[in-house]
């Protein structure tokens, strides 16, 4: 195996300035992974801040432009300066922009125009510049400047049609966890790294247009496939992939109030001796080991009462006992965790993924998720807090100055 994080070595990023004029979650998180990978990522905010810093949860109930959860988690690793765009947008970021790989912006085209800050005047100044607009709809058509969010996109893009439970009176439910925004930023990231390689060949930068619409209008795993060659839409279902006809559930509750996704594959005869022979062990086969049902097609006619037993199966076993089981007899089982559950997670205890930052007096140490990626020939890059507001704008006049 080769070994991670090599000592000495320069992160994939390392040398790449970022500027980062980002409005929303999306835009942050794009500069978030540049920067946990080497890049200097300088955020560039308004006097009143980023409107990130003001969605909540917030640490200590307290609510303050430095206490933002959610800003904490896509920032750490920026530095923050503070521009004011509404005295001269471009003579304002000049001083940023001058010697800049990327420039990460979110503003529409209205808001755009409204600051005399044309992407392609700049694109024509700084030519080495890769500018990754990423905004709602896209730079241009008619929707340009429409006013979107997480679940508009969703909704807009596709992805929330398939996205709730068999009962279908109920509507969609939102997935949650900003899903929308985290679909543009890989997009927008495979851009930057594509216009980065186009640079290294030409010495030119470019203008990549990222469209949140766009890029969840083909993040839609089996729906499109499904309309594109059989014409058929796909029916959104509990806990499960959504299909074009309903599918048996695949998640089993446990004796100790824990739920573990097992998919139950009638027609892997093999899956299904495995599975047999482990509820045989535990007295809870009852007639599956007949011969008959060894016959697929009568497995699947007798379905709901195999999933009866299965159901009883797990009933009796611990959530954590039956997914660790059913894994070494190479069962596709997997357990189902809370969010508070990951923290204690022993897979990820050993790989160490969650690491302690410090963030000042008032919080101590935090523990944040760790790196997203783990590669054997460059260097980790340590994380660090998200910045205060206009923490760094001193010392980068500074820098400027010298």
């Amino acid at each position: 195996m080769a070994a991670f994080h090599a000592a000495g070595s320069a992160a994939p990023y390392a040398g790449l300035k970022v500027v980062e004029l980002a409005e929303d979650v999306g835009g942050e998180f794009l500069g978030r992974m540049l920067a946990e990978m080497g890049a200097d990522v300088i955020k560039a905010e308004p006097p009143a801040g980023s409107p990130t810093r003001a969605l909540g949860p917030f640490a200590k109930h307290v609510e303050s432009p430095d206490t933002s959860l959610t800003f904490w988690l896509y920032n750490s690793n920026k530095r923050s300066v503070v521009v004011d765009l509404e005295k001269g947008a471009e003579a304002a970021l000049a001083p940023l922009l001058a010697g800049a790989d990327i420039f990460i912006v979110t503003l529409q085209p209205a808001r755009l125009k409204a600051l005399d800050l044309d992407l392609d005047r700049l694109s024509a100044r700084y030519p080495r510049l890769i500018i990754a607009s990423m905004t709602p709809y896209g730079l241009t058509g008619p929707w340009a400047d429409y006013r979107s969010s997480n679940l508009v996109a969703l909704a807009g893009g596709g992805p929330l049609n398939m996205c709730g439970y068999d009962d279908h009176s109920i509507p969609p439910i939102n997935p949650g966890g900003d899903q929308a925004y985290h679909a543009a930023t890989a997009f927008a990231h495979i851009g930057v790294l594509v216009a980065l390689l186009h640079r290294q060949q030409t010495g030119e930068g470019q203008l990549l247009d990222v469209s949140m619409h766009g890029a969840n209008a083909v993040n839609q795993e089996l729906g499109n496939p499904f309309w594109f060659y059989n014409g058929v839409n796909v029916q959104r279902q509990t806990c499960r992939h959504a299909q074009p006809v309903m599918t048996q559930s695949a998640m089993f509750a446990c004796a100790d109030g824990h739920y573990v996704y097992y998919t139950l594959i009638l027609g892997d005869t093999r899956a299904w001796n495995v599975l047999v022979e482990w509820m045989d062990e535990m007295g809870l086969a009852a007639m599956l080991t007949d011969p008959e049902y060894q016959d697929i097609k009568f497995r699947q006619d007798n379905f709901h009462q195999i999933q009866e037993l299965v159901e009883c199966f797990f009933l009796v076993q611990d959530g954590h006992d039956a997914y660790l089981e059913g894994q070494r007899r190479g069962l596709p089982i997997g357990i189902m965790n809370t969010p508070e559950d990951l923290l204690d997670d022993e897979h990820l205890q050993a790989r160490e993924f969650f690491v302690k930052v410090d963030m000042g007096p008032e919080q101590g140490e935090i523990l944040f998720p760790g790196d997203s990626y783990r590669f054997s020939a460059f260097g980790s890059v340590p994380r660090r807090r998200a910045p205060r507001l206009g923490e760094h704008t001193s010392e980068f006049l500074e820098d400027v100055a010298a």
